[in-house]
């Protein structure tokens, strides 16, 4: 009966959940993990735990990793601090430099046909961690995986050489995890400074929805700061502009309004009202984006132009085919007024009227009328690859799957005129879906050195769905494919992957200019053998994970 007792006793302490005995021996699993990898909420990795990460980086650039905690009982309050960084010479890289945010699970569906209208009840749905939360502190369920995004922004002005510091994760106890780091004797400028033409489109409206606020107020201005600081913050060059109601059909959650009241008047002539536009622009531009203004646009998806009638007292549209007389009377006398108003402002020379996946035929008839009017306008295009009208497009951003004629791109390069690519609904791989690998974004940047493109679109920014935070799936696309942000702002996996993969694309041209003026064929015939394999037809047999963290280890050789 004794012998009973004993073994109802262990059994019991052994099923108990969380009981009093079990706590003492709590288990608690920290360790620094790969920054490619999205890691189940519910399933502890498989990885050793790794308490020291090596990283290496240039002056001026931003590196960064994940933790990972896991424990057998709650965590009330997680929270993660790091130190100063010091080298052998007591000089330091200040704590401020480093930044910390809790991963935050979203969500998402799979790709399967991709373009289309979709419900999702017909599609696998889980979690995956994308948003970062940039809070001191987050409550951790027990046997819940909960990961750490950690970046390092390397000052510019730093010395070569190695920095030690300690990250602490107050979980049950204290832990200390080292970071070592590397900084090379190489220099990344800015990102205002950056050649890489990133065209991220921005939806002013949606930040008015999320942070209810009313449109075009002085609060929705004041909440549009940061995300357009951000952004400036990854390199982007244009200021997405819509110049009629609703360019892309509505095919976002939210309106996509005009920034200019196209007015016809009782005796029948036009009024353009510009005042939208016109401190639209200006902000942005104060927020640092100031290359280009992309002018969305005189081939919509829609062919309806809405416009205030007076004498009917409303709003009314033209409906009208491209390059018919009704289009090209419509919009003749706009351009002309347009035209002076942005030289009067000092903006011609960086302003686009830009197209997106339009026919032939109607870039075509929009060029001749925008030439007759001024010849010095610049076209902008993202869509498939027609040669005929190649050299009339200025910024020239093809679908993934096409490619510049040779000749056509070196001319281009010659002209100083953007010659990039795109990706959106069609590809399964690579895109910035929240379902896609983190590395896909990255190999995208490796991707554009290795064929001459020099910049890289997609829509869009902050075209976010209802709750964005919660659920990234949409009625039409995969999930995530409408934003690369979260309502904050907080930034993301698949933003600062991207960002990743734009630095590589800029330390590659550098080492490239550095390699070709000091005739070291050796190191430039290597870096050129890292970069060639970057093709659409290599990630189909190997992921990009891997050609990524390959090629980075000859960039960082040098």
């Amino acid at each position: 009966m004794k012998n009973y007792c004993i073994y109802f006793l262990y059994l019991l302490l052994w099923i108990l959940p969380n009981n009093s005995v079990q706590g003492q021996n709590t288990v608690t699993h920290i360790s620094f993990a790969n920054s490619n990898i999205r890691y189940p909420q519910n399933k502890l990795p498989k990885e050793n735990q790794a308490r020291k990460w090596f990283p290496t980086a240039w002056k001026g650039e931003k590196v960064h990793t994940q933790i990972v905690v896991w424990c057998t009982q709650d965590l009330p309050s997680l929270s993660v601090m790091a130190s100063d960084l010091t080298n052998e010479k007591g000089e330091k890289i200040g704590f401020k430099n480093i930044r910390l945010g809790f991963l935050k699970y979203v969500m998402t569906d799979e790709f399967r046909d991709g373009c289309g209208y979709r419900s999702p009840k017909d599609f696998d749905s889980s979690l995956v961690e994308d948003p970062i939360d940039p809070i001191r502190n987050i409550h951790v369920d027990k046997n819940t995986l909960q990961p750490v995004w950690l970046s390092i922004q390397v000052p510019e002005n730093c010395s070569a050489g190695n920095y030690t510091g300690t990250i602490t994760v107050n979980a049950n106890k204290l832990f200390k995890m080292e970071v070592h780091l590397k900084v090379k004797d190489h220099l990344l400028p800015p990102p205002s400074e950056w050649t890489f033409a990133l065209d991220l489109w921005q939806h002013p409206a949606a930040v008015a929805r999320v942070h209810d606020v009313p449109l075009w107020s002085a609060a929705h201005y004041n909440f549009m700061r940061p995300y357009y600081t951000m952004l400036a913050n990854a390199g982007q060059k244009y200021i997405t502009t819509s110049i009629i109601h609703e360019p892309w059909n509505h095919q976002t959650y939210d309106d996509f309004p005009s920034l200019i009241k196209w007015i016809k008047k009782k005796d029948g002539t036009w009024t353009y009202d510009y005042t939208l536009f016109d401190q639209y622009v200006s902000f942005v531009m104060s927020c640092g984006i100031s290359k280009g203004i992309n002018c969305y646009s005189m081939v919509p998806w829609k062919l309806s132009f809405q416009y205030y009638d007076e004498i009917a007292g409303k709003d009314t549209a033209l409906v009208a085919k491209i390059g018919s007389p009704e289009y090209n009377t419509h919009w003749s006398a706009m351009i002309k007024d347009f035209t002076g108003h942005l030289k009067e402002k000092g903006w011609f020379p960086i302003t686009r009227i830009a197209m997106d996946e339009r026919p032939m035929e109607d870039m075509k008839a929009v060029i001749t009328l925008l030439k007759s009017i001024e010849p010095n306008w610049k076209i902008a295009l993202a869509g498939e690859y027609h040669p005929e009208i190649e050299k009339d497009i200025f910024d020239y951003v093809v679908a993934s799957k096409f490619q510049f004629d040779s000749l056509a791109l070196a001319e281009r390069n010659r002209d100083k005129k953007i010659s990039g690519f795109y990706t959106c609904c069609v590809e399964a791989k690579p895109n910035g879906f929240t379902f896609s690998p983190p590395a896909e974004h990255v190999w995208l940047g490796w991707y554009a050195a290795a064929n001459g493109f020099n910049g890289y679109l997609r829509w869009a920014y902050n075209s976010w769905v209802k709750d964005p935070l919660h659920d990234s799936r949409y009625k039409a696309w995969p999930a995530g494919d409408t934003y690369q942000v979260y309502p904050g702002p907080w930034t993301s996996v698949r933003f600062e992957k991207l960002i990743e993969g734009i630095q590589d694309f800029e330390k590659i041209r550098i080492l490239k200019k550095e390699f070709e003026q000091a005739k070291n064929t050796e190191n430039l015939e290597t870096l050129n053998k890292a970069v060639s394999v970057f093709s659409m037809e290599t990630l189909d047999k190997i992921s990009a994970q891997t050609m990524v963290e390959n090629a980075k280890k000859v960039l960082n050789s040098f």
